[in-house]
């Protein structure tokens, strides 16, 4: 453990500005003496205590209550006060100056970011995925995310993590024993099936896996951009989404020039939406930059909706555009299964006319049924909104699941298809006539320390340092 995680640490625990109710809490090694020197008393612990709280002369600062969780028993796993008092600024701080002030010998400071996770980390009392959950559930824009969150902290990941963990200690206990006996290690392996249980755990990797990639859209969310020629209604089509008037939309083809973003959630999942300027060539400067920040963001994107408009398919000058549009996506390496072709102004065609139009147009630009099938709808007037809802979720691997779902970030899918990768290797290995048990040994090795990084067990200062620098101060 670093020498600071021994010093006592305080903070303002609540957001900056006022409020009807702020806390300050304090952590650390055996902080009774600080609690009864502010406290004017010993306190019950785990009680709540109404009390006056003095500066240095005496003066009442606040009136308000007072928790004490003495070690192990606490958040931290360390001796824990928290004050909870008017939530006024000033307040706070002079709340927090005196705990510093009284607590000067003991080293007592104020924590960084994340500092108090941090120490429940290092205490024992979360490990890395559930203080990584802390944050989200700080930071969840949807209750969907809060759900995942929640079941995030109650272990549900971990527990998934652990199981596996643990069938792969035992596989790799089998495998390195026969190392000392090299005459009867082939054999060993085989009658142990190993081959067996290395698949066996590949596929219970890949269910973990697919959930947890779940888990992550849930946390991070989409970003979806709105692509095409001017005047196709994009800016309608965001608004519609978002439902308010958020983007300025008239007749004039070039209204947008530069990116608006609005975030927006379907089923809980959050998804960031673009507005783009039209793509198209132009000598408007300011309309030139605009299309060019269109095209850097279409390759970041998570989606592109492809925003065709059936009113004017017919012109000879818009398939020309559409046709050079697509060929951009594709020298800028989106690929198809990113692109989601969007029929706009379906109302200004009937029907039959409007399935003979997108037909022809994606048969001229190249595409296949999956672009004819995109959502056709009329976006000033709403009209087929949820099926663009629907595909944009499937596009993007969307689906729910009875069980629920746990917030995840792309680290821990990262993990586990690196965890997949040497599972795969060590199968391969195996499959060999005359497998090399101790190039079998090492796959399962590095399998198991990219699996359990996720829970932190197996973990860099670096990644430390970087996930807890991201928590708010006081938390």
């Amino acid at each position: 453990m670093l020498a600071r995680h021994a010093e006592p640490i305080a903070a303002v625990a609540t957001a900056g500005g006022r409020g009807a109710v702020g806390i300050v809490r304090a952590s650390g090694r055996d902080l009774a003496g600080l609690v009864r020197a502010l406290c004017g008393r010993a306190l019950q612990p785990r009680h709540a205590t109404l009390l006056e709280l003095r500066n240095a002369e005496g003066e009442v600062i606040d009136e308000g209550l007072a928790l004490w969780f003495p070690a192990p028993h606490s958040y931290t796993g360390e001796d824990v006060l928290e004050l909870q008092v008017h939530g006024g600024p000033a307040v706070l701080q002079m709340l927090l100056g005196r705990l510093l002030e009284l607590g000067r010998e003991q080293g007592l400071r104020v924590a960084g970011p994340g500092e108090f996770t941090e120490r429940a980390f290092h205490n024992g009392k979360l490990d890395l995925a559930q203080a990584e959950a802390v944050a989200d559930l700080i930071d969840a824009t949807t209750g969907a995310a809060v759900l995942g969150a929640q079941r995030a902290l109650a272990g549900e990941m971990s527990r998934e993590v652990h199981a596996l963990g643990q069938r792969l200690r035992e596989l790799r206990a089998l495998v390195e024993a026969t190392l000392d006996f090299p005459e009867e290690d082939i054999e060993f392996v085989r009658a142990h099936a190993v081959g067996v249980r290395v698949g066996e755990l590949v596929e219970a990797l890949r269910a973990l896996l697919a959930r947890t990639r779940q888990g992550a859209l849930l946390r991070e969310g989409l970003h979806v951009v709105l692509a095409g020629q001017p005047n196709v209604g994009k800016s309608s089509l965001l608004n519609a989404l978002a439902g308010a008037e958020l983007a300025i939309v008239t007749e004039v083809p070039g209204t947008t020039r530069d990116r608006l973003r609005e975030s927006i959630q379907i089923e809980g999942v959050p998804l960031h939406v673009i507005d783009t300027a039209g793509l198209r060539d132009t000598e408007d400067r300011v309309e030139r930059i605009g299309v060019q920040r269109s095209w850097e963001a279409i390759a970041q994107a998570d989606a592109v909706l492809f925003v065709h408009d059936l009113a004017r398919v017919a012109q000879p000058s818009y398939r020309a555009e559409e046709a050079r549009i697509a060929a951009r996506l594709r020298e800028h390496g989106v690929p198809e299964a990113r692109v989601l072709h969007v029929w706009n102004k379906n109302d200004a065609l009937a029907a039959p006319e409007a399935e003979a139009a997108a037909r022809g147009l994606a048969a001229e630009l190249g595409l296949g049924e999956a672009a004819v099938a995109g959502p056709r709808l009329s976006a000033r007037h709403g009209q087929g909104l949820e099926t663009l809802r629907q595909q944009l979720l499937q596009r993007c691997g969307w689906e729910a699941m009875p069980e629920g779902v746990f917030l995840a970030r792309t680290r821990h899918v990262q993990a586990l298809q690196a965890c997949e990768r040497h599972l795969e290797q060590a199968a391969a290995w195996l499959a060999q006539s005359s497998p090399a048990l101790e190039l079998l040994a090492e796959e399962l090795r590095l399998g198991h320390v990219e699996l359990m990084g996720i829970t932190g067990e197996v973990s860099a200062d670096e990644l430390l340092g970087d996930i807890f620098s991201r928590f708010c101060i006081g938390k």
